[in-house]
């Protein structure tokens, strides 16, 4: 026997044990999956974020501009400070709006894609809810502040179909108007939820994927009218995926700062003072007690949710 086969004998004695071992436990193979991702998870996500939660409970010296690493509440006291507590307010009751707008759109969408589209046509619904999201996040939103502006498409339609002065109507109201589409809530509206809307569409359709067509056939059959099928059986066994898509696109909204700024408004919203106050004011703090909102409103939002039954059908 030459010496390599006698150098690779204890290895292949080490490597069966090992395999032995391994099939005999399978919980510690599972351990040893978990592990690297875990880390990664609680050093650099969890880690990240207690950091930046920790600093939330600093201040920042008035006369000198110094950050002062001492414990005090001060900093999520200046959250309610009225025009802090426009921003929260602002940001929430949009983020609200288009969750609410876009769970009526996508729902019906969901519906025909879960229970009436096949083939091609199934396909060709994923393809359109999809190849938006294949391109950049900043070209839509560059290009829906094209269409909005006041020479855009919509400007030049309503001129065509003389409809400008309705235009010009909707412009003038107080808190939504503005001097175009482009620079008005409803511009910033009309782009969230265009930007949003595959993440509420795509997991409606995969509840309603789920729901069985006999339990449909049964409530028929027990006499049940389609509105009341509807509240009964497909809308609770549809709940889970409308609680998914709810939160992520209203927690997408409260976050998002790109879409506020490049649609140009002089009243901030979360993102946007987190990005200001971290960086051009340097108050680290304060841009931390901000970060906070969203995470204690979506921690709300679950437990709401939690408590209403939204992840009974999981």
């Amino acid at each position: 026997m030459s010496a390599l086969a006698l150098g690779q004998a204890p290895r292949r004695g080490l490597l069966h044990r090992l395999s032995n071992l391994l099939h005999r436990r399978p919980g510690l193979v599972l351990l040893l999956c978990l592990t690297p991702p875990l880390l990664w998870l609680g050093v650099i996500y969890l880690g990240s974020l207690f950091t930046l939660l920790l600093q939330a409970f600093w201040s920042v010296d008035e006369f000198s501009g110094v950050v002062k690493r001492e414990f005090t509440l001060d900093t999520f006291a200046q959250l309610f400070h009225p025009a802090n507590l426009d921003v929260i307010i602002r940001t929430v009751v949009m983020a609200a709006l288009v969750t609410v707008a876009a769970g009526c759109i996508a729902f019906p969408i969901a519906y025909y894609m879960a229970r009436y589209a096949q083939g091609r046509t199934k396909a060709l619904l994923y393809l359109l809810i999809m190849m938006p999201l294949w391109s950049s996040y900043l070209v839509r939103v560059y290009a829906w502040k094209l269409i909005l502006a006041k020479e855009g498409v919509i400007g030049w339609g309503a001129e065509q179909l003389g409809l400008e002065g309705a235009l010009n109507w909707v412009l003038s109201l107080p808190l939504i108007g503005g001097a175009s589409l482009s620079t008005s809530y409803i511009g910033i509206f009309v782009v969230f939820l265009y930007i949003w809307m595959p993440f509420m569409i795509l997991p409606i359709q995969a509840a309603l994927e789920r729901v069985p067509r006999s339990l449909l056939d049964a409530s028929a059959d027990l006499g049940a009218r389609p509105g009341k099928t509807f509240r009964t059986v497909i809308l609770p066994l549809a709940l889970p995926g409308v609680a998914a898509g709810s939160i992520f696109t209203f927690s997408l909204t409260l976050g998002d700062y790109i879409i506020p700024y490049i649609f140009g408004q002089s009243k901030f919203f979360i993102g946007q003072v987190v990005y200001l106050q971290q960086g051009t004011a340097g108050n680290i703090p304060l841009a931390a007690a901000f970060t906070v909102v969203p995470i204690v409103i979506m921690g709300l939002y679950l437990w709401l949710a939690k408590r209403a039954g939204a992840f009974d059908a999981l």
